[in-house]
């Protein structure tokens, strides 16, 4: 007996689940960390683009390829190790080296991505970030006195993440290189693969980030053209309460309104549906990585709470300001249809008044025509009549005035029951 046959993409799906491992880090080491992404019409991107920019930096190293098709790729590159990342919008690379530099966050570690690739890659940077992970020492004011050196104290983060296992720190800044900077402390005896799970979050945390915030100049710009929009709408609504135009142009300028707005509907729903995405990603990652309060700074769920969450409830409100004007269009352009039907049914109510009354005018007029036809056939009739029984006049002894005065009526009774016959005949 044949085994059962599996389905075509089991496997690939299964698969699908180990693709993207996470790094394995031995401390201290640090990472520069680069995502790039078009500033239009970034998920139809050329994906072979992005595939011959990565191995043109592969090639650089003499390292390895990723597979044709594939969308990640984890590997050695030199004393390095590289991990690429093809998104739906964006692409993220991440280069691991051991040991840290003795001046921190120094630019030169970004120097690993040359800069006439840097030059050539298919999109703008989204973001970019130097990480620095250290071992954790004894002394929590040595942390202090470095955090404050390294970041902008207003808006510094720290937090004790993993149950303790290190600490974790940035102020979300870019600094005079063009990089953000994030800054790890481990305990000793915390494990590679946890350390590699740290730095994966923070990446991954500043690239869903920028991603959600690219929501917010859409949102802006919407904002203002509903303003504008708006007192359009309830004049065009009032007009329909007062009557000043008539009905047609009220509802051509109503659903020129609605085209617009369906118009920004459809441009925003995209972008506006994606933040939503990244912005779940982003709390998350924050979330996965269970802090806990360092001393008195603010965690980084604090800093979303203050800084991140007000431009996500800007895009929200400007979503949902969007839809209500789009539903009042429609309910709008609805009524003044029905209003519109209204007035031409009671028009074609008159209209039809009009054409019966017409109607029975015409038939009025036939039934006076048809006694006029009458006479006419019956005057022609009895004239040829006459001249059929003249020759008769002498044998009966009448005169020709007499027999055509008898020979009238019968002969007028013989056209009106004629042509009644034949206008009953047309109308059976």
């Amino acid at each position: 007996m044949s085994p059962i046959e599996d389905h075509p993409l089991r496997y690939a799906l299964t698969n699908e689940l180990h693709a993207r491992p996470f790094p394995s880090l031995e401390t201290p080491c640090h990472a520069a960390f680069l995502a790039v992404k078009p500033p239009r019409d970034a998920v139809t991107r050329d994906r072979d683009a992005d595939r011959a920019h990565i191995i043109d930096l592969l090639d650089r190293f003499g390292a390895q390829h990723p597979k044709p098709g594939d969308t990640h790729f984890f590997g050695d590159m030199g004393r390095h190790k590289i991990k690429w990342e093809s998104h739906a919008e964006f692409v993220t690379y991440t280069i691991f080296t051991p040991g840290v530099a003795e001046r921190p966050f120094d630019p030169d570690a970004f120097d690993v991505f040359p800069e006439d690739w840097q030059a050539a890659a298919p999109g703008a940077r989204l973001t970019s970030a130097l990480i620095r992970v250290e071992q954790l020492r004894d002394g929590r004011e040595d942390i202090d006195d470095r955090l404050a050196e390294w970041f902008v104290p207003d808006s510094l983060t720290a937090s004790s993440i993993l149950d303790d296992a290190g600490i974790m720190a940035t102020d979300f800044r870019i600094d005079s290189a063009g990089h953000m900077r994030f800054a790890v402390f481990v305990r000793p005896g915390t494990g590679q693969r946890r350390v590699g799970r740290i730095v994966q979050r923070l990446t991954e945390i500043e690239t869903y980030k920028a991603m959600s915030m690219l929501g917010l100049p859409r949102a802006r710009q919407l904002s203002m053209r509903l303003g504008e929009m708006d007192p359009q709408l309830t004049e065009l609504v009032g007009e329909m309460r007062t009557g000043h135009r008539q009905p047609e142009e009220t509802l051509k300028a109503l659903l020129a309104v609605s085209a617009e707005l369906e118009g920004l509907l459809a441009q925003s729903a995209f972008r506006f549906s994606a933040t939503q995405a990244y912005e779940a990603l982003v709390h998350q990652r924050v979330d996965v990585l269970r802090e806990q309060r360092f001393g008195y700074r603010q965690t980084f769920r604090e800093f979303m709470m203050r800084r991140y969450e007000p431009s996500m409830r800007t895009i929200k409100a400007a979503e949902t300001h969007l839809h209500s004007m789009v539903d009042r269009a429609a309910r709008a352009a609805n009524l003044l249809r029905t209003q519109v039907d209204v007035e031409r049914s009671a028009q074609n109510q008159k209209l039809l008044e009009s054409m019966d009354r017409r109607a029975d005018l015409q038939l009025r007029l036939q039934r006076t025509v048809e006694g006029l036809s009458v006479v006419a056939i019956s005057y022609y009739a009895v004239s040829l009549v006459s001249y059929i029984v003249y020759p008769l006049a002498e044998r009966v002894a009448l005169s020709k005035g007499m027999l055509t005065a008898l020979l009238t009526p019968a002969v007028v009774l013989a056209v009106w029951l004629m042509l009644r016959r034949i206008r009953r005949s047309m109308g059976h």
